[in-house]
């Protein structure tokens, strides 16, 4: 029902937001955990799972007690849950959303004739027309004849009523569970030198560079799990800043923390897993000295990224306001892709941009000498004013002085500076002169 209806019905009702992915997420694993009871367990809608247990009842004692094994083990999770067999896959759905229950065989017309037609997994509009005709259970369709359903109701019908009695076929088909992307390697003899331990990395990263490139996937995370004798463990993970398999570049990465690595009285083995992956088109690697641009940056990136954090390793990117604090984004380089900086008519900006800083001693509109940072400056030429308007619908507590008008002054010094002034300090620029001290500041640095 609608949420405003349910709140007419009990006021105190909680709601929260569905999480879609975290739902799918975990009926995913339940799909995994069902493999307990039947080889092949698909899923079936979004709140449902279908298993073929064919050859499996008779393990548990017989279907009533693999049933009640399947609800008592659900219970003790805190999984509430409904289940039904059936001979068919539409019989067992229509029962398993209608109470449950166990449809002995050669008894499936009588075991979901008692149910609405909605079970049959038919559209609502088709739902309607047979209530409208007095046709409201399975067992009111089980004897017509199928021709006419099928011209008055559709094809659709008349294929579910045959495959939830059997008459058609419907297999389960289970999805293909996602590939592990790991290798492992032990050894005769235990090794302690980095050598011996990046040449056996070595090995394991080519075996699992081929088995990413034969799905089309490509590592984002690397790790590296070290047995020693004494049955200890040491790890070594690395970051990728884009999807990548290429063995060589993969193995830099690795040599500091593999350099760190407390042996003990040996390492006898090796496992090398790649937690998190990308998909990544077929692509030519090693076929020259040369490296790609983007492949040099993303090594940059990576080796950066792994010594100071992912997080930390920013870029810029262009944003389309007028603001200068708002005319750019921060982005972390790992997880964005460079975009190119928009032609922008009229005056240029400065290079470096910071926080507006006060200026004292300022003379004058521009100001022909002011100091800034405990340093004196005098004014050899000043392009300007250029007026800037704040967003109206940010609020932002440094714009709340309204207008600014920016100044591009180059002193005598040497340092091209970006210095602005807000109009109502200095009164209208038709007005009277204004009364009292200018208000400018430093927002900006030229090249």
């Amino acid at each position: 029902m609608a949420l405003a209806d349910a709140r007419a019905i009990c006021p105190d009702l909680a709601t929260r937001p569905a999480d879609l992915a975290r739902e799918a997420a975990a009926l995913a694993s339940l799909r995994r955990w069902a493999g307990r009871y039947a080889p092949m367990v698909a899923t079936d809608g979004v709140d449902g799972l279908m298993a073929d247990i064919s050859g499996v009842p008779h393990l548990f004692g017989g279907e009533a007690d693999l049933r009640d094994d399947l609800q008592a083990r659900l219970e003790r999770a805190g999984l509430h849950a409904t289940s039904a067999i059936a001979g068919t896959r539409g019989a067992a759905h229509a029962l398993a959303r209608h109470g449950g229950g166990i449809v002995a065989d050669g008894q499936l017309a009588e075991g979901i004739g008692h149910l609405p037609v909605t079970a049959l997994r038919v559209d609502h509009d088709t739902a309607e027309a047979l209530a409208r005709v007095g046709l409201a259970r399975i067992a009111d369709l089980t004897h017509l004849p199928r021709a006419p359903l099928a011209r008055r109701f559709g094809s659709g019908l008349v294929l579910r009523l045959d495959q939830a009695l059997g008459a058609q076929a419907e297999p389960v088909a289970a999805e293909p569970d996602a590939p592990q992307f790991g290798v492992r390697m032990t050894l005769p003899e235990p090794i302690g030198l980095q050598s011996d331990v990046m040449a056996g990395l070595a090995r394991l990263l080519e075996r699992l560079c081929a088995k990413l490139a034969r799905h089309r996937m490509g590592a984002r995370r690397v790790r590296l799990e070290l047995r020693r004798v004494d049955r200890g463990t040491a790890q070594v993970e690395i970051g990728l800043a884009r999807p990548m398999r290429d063995p060589a570049r993969i193995a830099v990465l690795f040599a500091k923390g593999v350099d760190e690595v407390e042996s003990g009285f040996g390492i006898d083995a090796l496992r090398l897993t790649a937690p998190v992956t990308e998909t990544l088109a077929p692509e030519q690697i090693g076929g020259g000295p040369t490296i790609r641009h983007e492949d040099a940056l993303a090594d940059l990136l990576s080796s950066v990224g792994n010594r100071i954090g992912f997080d930390r390793v920013l870029r810029l990117l262009p944003a389309t306001s007028l603001i200068p604090e708002r005319s750019f984004l921060l982005a972390p380089a790992a997880w964005s892709t460079p975009e190119p900086i928009p032609h922008r008519a009229g005056v240029a900006r400065p290079i470096i941009l910071f926080s507006p800083e006060p200026v004292t001693a300022a003379s004058g509109t521009p100001p022909a000498r002011f100091r800034w940072r405990r340093m004196r400056f005098t004014t050899l030429r000043a392009t300007g004013p250029e007026r800037i308007t704040p967003e109206w619908w940010f609020d932002d507590p440094a714009w709340r002085s309204g207008l600014r008008d920016y100044w591009r002054v180059e002193t005598q010094e040497g340092p091209r500076l970006w210095l602005f002034v807000t109009p109502q300090s200095q009164g209208a620029q038709d007005g009277p002169a204004p009364v009292g001290p200018l208000n400018w500041y430093v927002q900006g640095e030229f090249a």
